[in-house]
């Protein structure tokens, strides 16, 4: 009789240690899948940031550039790329206007005027 408990608490902790591994393993499985879940997210939400911050920056731009608020973002792009050649133009116009100037009054200190 004492072999047949023996065997039986045998048997019973066998079962045990099978249905702790099992646990183990599935606990493993389940932490990883999470982990994936949580790369996941984090990588939606980022792609979802970059997404808001693209249209921050696209909606500021339309404010920037005359006439652009209700462009869409090719037209916009254009627009500001021929905006950006027409400052271009007229900063160097200015430097040239203000170096003129600035020889005439050199001009003028020159011959004490």
């Amino acid at each position: 009789m004492g072999n047949a408990v023996h065997e039986s608490l045998s048997s019973i902790d066998f079962l045990q240690r099978a249905v702790e591994s099992t646990h183990g393993r599935s606990r493993k499985q389940s932490m990883k899948s999470d982990m994936v879940n949580d790369v996941k997210t984090a990588s939606r939400e980022e792609e979802d940031g970059e997404k808001e911050e693209v249209e921050r920056k696209i909606e500021a731009l339309q404010r920037i550039v005359p006439g652009c608020e209700s462009r869409g973002v090719g037209e916009l792009f254009e627009e500001t790329a021929g905006y950006i050649m027409a400052l271009q133009g007229q900063l160097k116009a200015m430097k040239e206007l203000a170096s003129f100037v600035e020889g005439l009054e050199k001009e003028k200190r020159k011959f004490g005027g």
